[in-house]
């Protein structure tokens, strides 16, 4: 089995963050769609996907045998947090005709990168407690 250099390995795992985070972004596009009330109600729809969303975080971090799933969970919720912001700037003009959402209020700026790093801290804690393999430096 080939050892892997540091460089490759933190490659992998920035493509991991990345991936993790664009996945989350699963639940605004059905909100946008509509797809969202196929549970029901958007309330219902939006924490379904969340848990959903939450699990897979932690199965694929997991899968992945990541080394330090807390950094790559809290990470991942960065780019999470960064995905969803652009996707809003992008998206409101075009479905609303004006810019809204973070990047029109500092504070909610700040509001969304921290539930998002506080949402992979706690799954990151979760990974962590579950036993499994980590790959070895």
């Amino acid at each position: 089995m080939m050892k892997m250099t540091n460089n490759q390995a933190e490659k992998q795992n920035i493509t991991l963050i990345l991936g993790l985070g664009a996945l989350a972004l699963i639940r605004p596009l059905m909100k946008i769609t509509g797809l969202i009330h196929i549970f029901g109600s958007e309330a219902v729809g939006s924490i379904a996907m969340t848990i959903l969303i939450s699990i897979a975080w932690i199965l694929i971090v997991i899968w992945k045998k990541a080394q330090n799933p807390i950094k790559t969970l809290v990470l991942s919720g960065v780019s999470y947090a960064a995905f969803a912001i652009i996707l809003s700037g992008i998206l409101s003009p075009i479905l609303d005709g004006t810019l809204q959402g973070p990047l029109t209020n500092p504070i909610a700026l700040v509001s969304v990168f921290m539930t998002n790093i506080i949402w992979g801290l706690i799954l990151g804690i979760l990974a962590s407690a579950l036993p499994y393999k980590k790959k070895r430096s």
